[in-house]
């Protein structure tokens, strides 16, 4: 990235002092954003040091959003997490806007936040990410460690000449009218109420909705330590990585990213693929026991509605703190054991966290946390509490839209 950024800007400069009459058109910024795939419309496979020119894109498509929404003049537009500059536009044209975080609750309220960062000119360090932000509820979330912390850093940095993440987020939620969460009061209850009050505007939620996973990243040393673990464990096995690239290519980075043999020796109980799978028609399956993952909120409410027990090895932002709701608050699967400067773990982490709800399902931890599944399964399957959030999230939204 760093070659392409430097060989961007002599590009700018060559171009610039030779053909004066162009200089003002060749930013910076409009040279990174070329570097951007024409087929990338998603963060989902994108690399974190180049989110910020997806964000930078979007930011330019201000006028033809502007233009779609002067044509169809709806009551409500909803949005993600950035396009930060649509709830001032909305406004403008009369329309109300509403934020559908696709985020839980507990990760906002520990890192997006106005206590988080009281003084605009003074972001936190790494000691002050560690601690949860002032007011926030005594819960199981009591901190987090330096490796997490250093990973939250990178929502106070600008990248590419953009604003950081933190300051976009304070922007649309100050603007919006409302901010909506795909949670419940059962689920996420304390963070929920403390989002309430920071927030200073309507809160609305959407009830446990289950929507496609997000994805994580781990570095070749860690999928070798991962397999290994799962080998080591005795137990059989569906291993799924993606790499975001498809077809032959990633057949050959899978097979590069595997330890030495690992497929002969694990053929008769493991199955490894790259690619899409239908993650909710396997977690159903009555063979599968045990589902290790990387706490997407959308991954584990699969994993929760369905009897395979949860192993949780977060690897990034608000993957963090969905680890710690449901393997502290909710007590309903494991988080692997992790170095605390840096995040690694090995095949015995692995090992040690497959055994406590696979194996030593008859003593503590494993017996309460199945227990607690148990618990958390019936409530999902109630078809009644969906219906109850929707219809309530239906009539919230039509005061809004009919407040003048």
């Amino acid at each position: 990235m760093a070659s392409k950024s430097l060989f961007s800007q002599s590009l700018a400069t060559f171009l610039g002092s030779n053909h004066p009459s162009i200089s003002l058109l060749l930013t910076k910024s409009s040279l990174l954003l070329s570097l951007l795939s024409p087929n990338v419309d998603s963060s989902s496979f994108l690399p974190p040091q180049i989110y910020g020119l997806l964000s930078q894109a979007l930011d330019q498509m201000q006028p033809q959003v502007k233009t779609l929404l002067t044509q169809l003049q709806p009551d409500i537009v909803f949005f993600d997490f950035v396009q930060h500059w649509l709830p001032p536009l909305a406004s403008e044209l009369g329309i109300k806007s509403a934020n559908f975080s696709v985020f839980s609750a507990v990760a906002n309220s520990y890192l997006v936040v106005p206590s988080r960062m009281p003084d605009p000119n003074q972001p936190p360090t790494i000691e002050d990410l560690k601690k949860p932000p002032p007011g926030f509820p005594e819960t199981s979330v009591t901190g987090v460690r330096t490796f997490q912390a250093q990973d939250f850093m990178f929502l106070f940095k600008g990248s590419n000449g953009g604003a950081p993440a933190f300051e976009r987020t304070m922007g649309y939620i100050k603007t919006s009218d409302a901010v909506i969460y795909k949670s419940c009061v059962e689920f996420e209850g304390p963070y929920i109420d403390y989002l309430k009050t920071q927030l200073g505007k309507p809160l609305l939620l959407a009830g446990p909705a289950v929507p496609m996973p997000p994805s994580g990243i781990l570095d070749g040393a860690q999928i070798e330590e991962l397999a290994v673990g799962l080998e080591l464990t005795g137990l059989p096995f569906f291993l799924v990585l993606n790499f975001g690239i498809g077809g032959d290519a990633a057949e050959a980075k899978l097979e590069a990213s595997l330890p030495k043999g690992f497929r002969d020796r694990v053929k008769d109980r493991g199955v490894v693929h790259t690619g899409w799978v239908q993650q909710q028609h396997i977690l159903a399956h009555k063979s599968v026991g045990c589902y290790l993952n990387h706490s997407g909120f959308s991954s584990v409410i699969e994993a929760l509605v369905n009897d395979c027990q949860l192993i949780l090895i977060p690897q990034k932002g608000d993957q963090y703190m969905n680890s710690k709701l449901l393997s502290g608050d909710l007590k309903v699967g494991v988080e692997v054991n992790r170095r605390d400067a840096d995040g690694y773990f090995g095949k015995e982490d692995i090992l040690k966290a497959v055994q406590t709800v696979m194996l030593d399902i008859d003593k503590e931890p494993g017996k309460s946390i199945r227990a607690h599944h148990k618990k958390w399964k019936e409530f999902l399957l109630k078809k009644d509490i969906e219906d109850k959030y929707i219809a309530n999230l239906v009539r919230e939204l039509e005061a809004l839209a009919h407040d003048a």
